[in-house]
């Protein structure tokens, strides 16, 4: 990277952003400890420690503490939350055992799009101008819909405070030439407000192993430019503009069949968002809101000495909802809330022979009653009705209890679902190396027929009627009981956890082609469960010392392979004697990429007399396994594919230099230095200095 990009920029940014800032003055406010409220569990504002769902709250000064500079960075350290990359390389999260497609991303209440292979990419997220993050556990489609069938991630963005115009300028150089900048420029006029926040990310990627070639992860820059304009018109209506761009180049190279090819990578992102508020009567307010996102991926691979083009691929989606919803509040604290919307989305993309698009139209309702002081119910349901598969209703029901002072039991039960994918239903792909061919279920029987007719097909191993019905969505019910105890000095919240998931859709065969390779496509036949438990507690040892730690318990099975498995009917061979054995319960370890056991323990302490915070933290990951190796359709313990338990050590601390400025050193993402050729995301020591200018 150029002089100029390494130095000049961060430069002209710290410069151009100190004389902007010298012509405001800072504004005396008095620090308070407010209640931490969540939007994300009932959609109405509500205070955490009453909610009767498993939910956390990330607030602003958590986020700068750990360091971090993308979404994925501060979620891996939250208890019962991993991030996994799948079969295809890409990575995605788990929550309390279930992968990414079921896992619901917000950005101020509205859905990011852009899955690749299902995975949302969390690292597209910067988090300078983020509020707090809200985390909600366990089927929530009940207000959210597809996608929310394990859970949901709200971020909510900053809003200016102060009269005063205000801002801050951050940049921060890490190991790998890693260089993060920030600017966030914001005011509150009265009746208006405004916030703009820009960010630029680059790095020279990294190596996990000095002699690998190519790299592990190769070099990229990317932007993001996020603006909030509001508007108060009247003391009953108020608006508000949202909008959001990211733009990311990633290049790569590598070689094939012995000659090198160079490629790029380019994505980018758009969301706009429209809402007005509208307050009819003291008691009943009614929300108004438009939202169009899109999301646009190009690679191109391509020979360095020729014209060979190795990939060339593009993905190109887009989404519009307008939702309109109401709340009516009533006596003792209780209110009804209700909405309805319209939601069209479509995507063009290789391998899709036509653009394809979805539409639904959904209404939702929710009773949040307080039955007495201590008994709160909450009571609601969603139907969905959509182009491509059967309705659905998703019902909810959950209940807090205050025993006493200090402790509070909750508990609920809830119904998701997960619409078939866009690649589920129209993929039309064939490997040219290999030679296998996989199709989306609505195309399969007529590109099946054009395989027939074109001589390829040796042999059609299922029904023709069986690729005619509709392909069904993936549904689960999940359970959560939990214990909350909070002491003046000490907290502890426990949950148990179970959800059963059915209708889940995975590939099969469905022909044999001429060349000895198959034809697959999807279909409906999966039924898993995960349950376990989840624990967080907290400590406060002195006014400048506090402890923090959170641990996971994880089972996560096919019940199908439990039947066959109890049926007599898996067996497995031993490395060592080379015996094939039949299979025991005790041998199924679950499914591919759990761990049965996530920990954390973190430990901050405030110097007072220095001005110094050190935050220091411990992610522990039990061992799990990558894939089947021995060809038997499940992981057993005579797989060859595990990786060990591993820990990471996270250290940061940040200097108030003074009260404008502050510094922060750390090493994020392994003190240790822990490094595995088997998994290539976790890059060694990644040491950084961060400077902060603030009004």
């Amino acid at each position: 990277m150029s002089f100029e990009k390494n130095i000049l920029l961060p430069v002209f940014y710290l410069l151009s952003t100190y004389l902007f800032c010298q012509k405001t003055s800072i504004d005396s406010l008095k620090t308070t400890n407010l209640k931490e409220i969540i939007l994300t569990a009932t959609r109405t504002p509500r205070g955490l420690s009453s909610i009767p769902l498993p939910a956390t709250l990330i607030n602003k000064k958590q986020i700068k503490d750990l360091g971090a500079v993308r979404l994925d960075e501060i979620l891996i350290e939250q208890t019962g939350i991993n991030i996994v990359s799948d079969e295809s390389g890409f990575e995605g999260l788990q929550m309390q055992g279930i992968s990414s497609d079921y896992i619901h991303i917000l950005i101020d209440g509205v859905p990011l799009i852009g899955r690749r292979a299902g995975n949302f990419d969390l690292s597209r997220m910067a988090i300078g101008n983020i509020k707090q993050i809200e985390i909600v556990k366990g089927p929530s489609s009940s207000l959210f819909g597809s996608e929310a069938l394990g859970g949901v991630i709200n971020i909510i963005t900053d809003e200016p405070k102060t009269k005063k115009l205000s801002g801050n300028f951050s940049y921060r150089f890490g190991s790998f030439n890693q260089q993060d900048i920030n600017t966030n420029i914001k005011q509150n006029l009265g009746k208006s407000k405004f916030n703009f926040f820009f960010n630029r990310l680059s790095s020279d990627g990294y190596q996990v192993e000095s002699e690998t070639d190519p790299r592990t992860f190769y070099p990229f820059k990317n932007y993001t430019l996020h603006g909030k304009i509001s508007n108060d018109f009247s003391n009953k209506l108020k608006g508000l503009l949202s909008f959001r761009f990211y733009d990311n180049e990633q290049l790569s190279e590598l070689v094939f069949n012995e000659e090198d090819f160079e490629g790029e990578t380019q994505e980018n992102d758009m969301n706009i968002h429209l809402k007005f508020d509208q307050s009819v009567s003291k008691n009943f307010e009614i929300d108004y809101e438009l939202y169009f996102t899109s999301y646009n991926a190009n690679e191109l691979i391509q020979s360095v000495l020729s014209e060979n083009i190795l990939n060339d691929n593009f993905f190109n989606q887009k989404l519009l909802r307008p939702e309109i919803r109401g709340n009516l509040k009533l006596k003792s604290k209780s209110n009804f809330s209700g909405g309805i919307g319209y939601q069209y989305e479509e995507l063009s993309r290789t391998f899709f022979d036509n653009n394809v698009n979805f539409a639904s139209q959904y209404f939702f309702i929710q009773g949040d009653f307080y039955l007495a002081d201590k008994m709160n119910l909450i009571v609601g349901s969603r139907f969905d009705n959509h182009s491509e598969y059967k309705s659905q209703l998703s019902p909810k029901l959950a209940f807090y209890y205050k025993a006493n002072k200090s402790m509070a039991i909750k508990g609920s039960v809830g119904f998701g679902f997960k619409s078939p994918a866009f690649r589920q239903l129209y993929f039309n792909f064939t490997n040219s190396s290999v030679g296998y061919t996989v199709l989306g279920y609505n195309v399969a029987l007529e590109k099946l027929d054009e395989l027939i007719d074109q001589n390829q097909i040796q042999d059609v191993v299922i029904p023709r009627n069986e690729l005619i019905s509709s392909l069904d969505a993936e549904n689960s019910v999940g359970y959560n009981l939990g214990i909350s105890i909070d002491e003046p000095k000490w907290k502890l919240d426990l949950n148990f956890y179970r959800n059963d998931i059915k209708n889940l859709i995975d590939t099969r065969i469905i022909a044999r082609k001429k060349n000895g390779q198959n034809v697959f496509s999807y279909v409906n036949f999966d039924e898993i469960f995960t349950t376990g438990l989840e624990l967080n507690f907290s400590q406060i040892i002195t006014e400048n010392f506090n402890i923090t730690a959170g641990y996971q318990l994880l089972y996560a099975f096919d019940k199908d392979k439990i039947k066959q498995i109890n049926n007599g009917e898996i067996y497995a061979r031993e490395n060592s004697s080379n015996k094939t054995i039949e299979l025991s319960n005790k041998d199924y370890f679950g499914l591919v990429n759990r761990s049965r056991h996530l920990g954390n323990l973190k430990f901050f302490y405030s110097f007072t007399k220095s001005k110094l915070k050190v935050n220091l933290r411990f992610i522990y990951r039990s061992k799990y396994a990558e894939f089947d190796t021995n060809g038997n359709g499940l992981v057993d313990s005579y797989d060859t594919s595990f990786i060990n338990g591993y820990v990471t050590t996270n250290i940061s601390a940040i200097k108030d230099l003074s009260k404008k400025f502050d510094f922060q050193l750390g090493v994020s993402n392994n003190l240790i230095d822990y490094t595995d050729a088997n998994t290539p995301k976790i890059p060694g020591a990644l040491g950084f200095l961060k400077l902060t200018y603030k009004t």
